[in-house]
């Protein structure tokens, strides 16, 4: 296959997975046939873009294609005429020709999407699970791990996920502006989700997905516009927090592409077009109801208004995370509060308090618990428990860049002791 067409193929089902998807859905009205007919015009463009070059358009000829092919599934399923004539004034296939996916501005049904998978008939976690699969286009593993349960389990959740929109009938559509309020707290943790994946992949060779960091930004500048300010102070946290967060994206690798430290960027590569439209809508999320993503939003908003990491407020970052740990107390957070604490009062009170941490079993299988334990016992110069603490890091890590960053420390601490 030629290089572009392989470039294409990659590039569309990176970027393009989660807008493919919602519009098939929208079309067929089936989960399951939007996401087996878009994987099949996948497999479909490798033979034919090879032999007919990258067509003009290349997300809407997937779309189209998909589209033949679960016409084709539906025709083939059903037995007499008049079901499919019932399909047809459902709007389910079109009766004469396709719709015209030959422009650029293809209907956008992701906030259709993502307000279906977060309907409040499926449970909390199935909600979450589902986006990420349906939009953000992440593997089961790679879901599993954010939830931190097996695979098989995470599959599991899937399947009865989908069975029960299915079953229940749950609508395909954007709820009134009236009801999103009440709908809106799945909607942003799994927005959040997405982007937590393109900033730090699960797994891989790349650290930074940015069409996934892109993609959640989008849906996160959409979301607070369309609820307004009024009723908008976590989506506007949320926003904030993520523009500030992707600012440092080309800081944090080197041209290696290895791990780079906050305190050891280069601050210059920040870019500080994103930084500025964040820190004002920072205020405006700390200045009504505050929720967890604003919190997190004004101590991101602390690292990026200073140009040196010595200058950085960790008095103020600590508090904050005391208020953040009320509203939201899950074990991530308390570890992220140990760094804080580590960095205001030494690594002594904050390996104490991730040894709690530890004791309660439940981050475990949560790799950034034992490199920030081995951090601390690298700073106490405990090689040796470092260098075990760094070891079990690196037997759950499955990004290559934090892997070899881990590998770089524990090589250090083994030539220390």
């Amino acid at each position: 296959m030629p290089v572009d067409a392989n470039a294409a193929i990659e590039t569309v089902y990176q970027s393009e997975w989660g807008r493919i998807v919602a519009t098939l859905i929208r079309l067929v009205g089936d989960f399951d046939m939007a996401e087996e007919c878009a994987q099949e015009a996948f497999t479909a463009a490798v033979n034919q873009w090879r032999d007919d070059g990258v067509p003009e358009y290349p997300r809407a000829w997937i779309i189209q294609t998909a589209h033949h092919k679960a016409i084709d599934r539906i025709r083939r399923r059903t037995r007499f005429t008049e079901k499919i004539d019932e399909r047809v004034a459902a709007g389910l296939i079109p009766s004469s020709e396709d719709p015209d996916f030959d422009r650029n501005d293809i209907p956008d049904d992701r906030l259709r999407l993502i307000f279906t998978c977060c309907h409040p008939a499926l449970a909390p976690d199935a909600q979450i699970a589902l986006t990420l699969r349906m939009l953000g286009g992440l593997e089961t593993e790679e879901i599993a791990r954010a939830f931190l349960v097996p695979s098989v389990t995470m599959a599991q959740r899937l399947v009865r996920a989908k069975r029960k929109i299915r079953d229940a009938g749950i609508p395909y559509s954007v709820p009134e502006t009236n009801e999103m309020p009440a709908r809106m707290e799945p909607v942003l943790t799994v927005i959040y989700l997405i982007f937590n994946e393109g900033y730090a992949s699960t797994r891989g060779e790349r650290l930074v997905r940015a069409d996934l960091c892109s993609e959640a930004i989008r849906l996160a500048r959409l979301i607070r516009n369309l609820m307004g300010p009024k009723t908008a102070a976590e989506a506007t946290g949320l926003f904030a927090l993520m523009l500030l967060h992707d600012s440092r994206r080309n800081a944090r690798l080197d041209s290696d592409g290895n791990l780079v430290l906050l305190e050891d960027q280069d601050r210059n590569q920040w870019n500080r077009e994103q930084i500025n439209e964040a820190l004002p809508l920072v205020d405006e999320a700390m200045s009504g109801p505050v929720g967890p993503f604003g919190i997190q939003a004004a101590i991101a908003a602390l690292h990026c208004s200073v140009r040196q990491p010595s200058d950085t407020n960790w008095r103020e970052i600590a508090r904050l995370y005391d208020m953040l740990q009320t509203l939201q107390p899950t074990p991530v957070v308390a570890l992220n509060r140990a760094v804080a604490i580590a960095m205001l009062d030494g690594p002594r009170p904050a390996l104490a308090l991730i040894d709690e941490l530890a004791a309660g079993g439940d981050l475990d299988r949560y790799h950034l618990l034992h490199a920030t334990r081995a951090d601390m016992l690298r700073r106490l110069r405990r090689w040796g428990d470092a260098a075990e603490s760094y070891q079990q890091a690196l037997a759950l890590v499955t990004n290559e860049s934090e892997r070899r960053f881990l590998e770089r420390r524990l090589r250090e601490v083994q030539s220390s002791s």
